[in-house]
């Protein structure tokens, strides 16, 4: 039960989230449904000789900072098979894309993200009655980084 969210370059620059709100605002009744369900179809054209992905556009990528800003949560919704979250992640970390290796993350901002990501989606989940622990860990793996148990009885019992 996919669910895409289709942006086009006006919405970008107006940062209009509208197209992100009327999607996600219905699946919180129910948001365990619709777990790793969340795509988004980017439409903003580019001259033929501007080498940049998407992630690499100012427009674009302050139009997902400011997603991010009203739904902190959200790589619980994005399709991790399908490449959201690392897409989602070059949104907001800071990287260069190589043809041959892909995207280099600077790797100071990825951890900040991560472990943001992580605080976050710990309380957010709670707060939904969600297990947490294999989730995020599974998420922190995705994105390269590995938490063991003792880390989340840390956080437990404080």
């Amino acid at each position: 039960m996919s669910i895409s969210i289709t942006l086009h370059a006006d919405q970008i620059n107006r940062l209009d989230l509208s197209p992100a709100i009327a999607a996600i605002n219905p699946l919180l009744l129910e948001i365990l449904a619709y777990e790793q369900q969340l795509q988004f179809t980017i439409d903003y054209p580019l001259e033929p000789d501007d080498p940049r992905e998407l992630s690499e556009i100012p427009e674009v990528r302050l139009w997902f900072i400011r997603l991010d800003a009203l739904y902190p949560w959200l790589p619980f919704l994005v399709d991790w098979k399908a490449g959201e979250l690392g897409r989602y992640t070059a949104m907001l970390v800071p990287h260069q894309f190589h043809p041959k290796e892909g995207i280099q993350y600077n790797p100071e901002a990825l951890e900040i993200f991560v472990m943001s990501k992580t605080f976050v989606l710990m309380n957010w989940l709670k707060q939904q009655g969600i297990e947490s622990r294999s989730r995020l860990k599974a998420m922190t793996q995705m994105l390269g980084y590995e938490l063991d148990d003792a880390f989340f009885d840390l956080l437990v019992e404080n």
